[in-house]
């Protein structure tokens, strides 16, 4: 038997979208073992000046326990 467990993050790129959802799930794999995947909750964008400046995501991310 296996027991996940899921953690919400928010992570940005001034790249894209993608590039934030990477960015995110490489930072979480750092602390967290056996991510299993991830769910992107909400996409919004920062504007500076007329211009999108940051890409922004929230995530789920589910990993199995030890």
């Amino acid at each position: 038997m296996s027991v996940a467990k899921t953690s919400e993050i928010t992570a940005s790129s001034s790249k894209s979208f993608e590039d934030a959802i990477q960015k995110g799930v490489r930072k979480m794999s750092d602390t967290v073992d056996n991510i299993e995947g991830a769910w992107v909750k909400e996409q919004k964008v920062v504007v500076v000046d007329g211009a999108v400046s940051a890409y922004r995501v929230t995530m789920k991310i589910t990993f199995i326990v030890k």
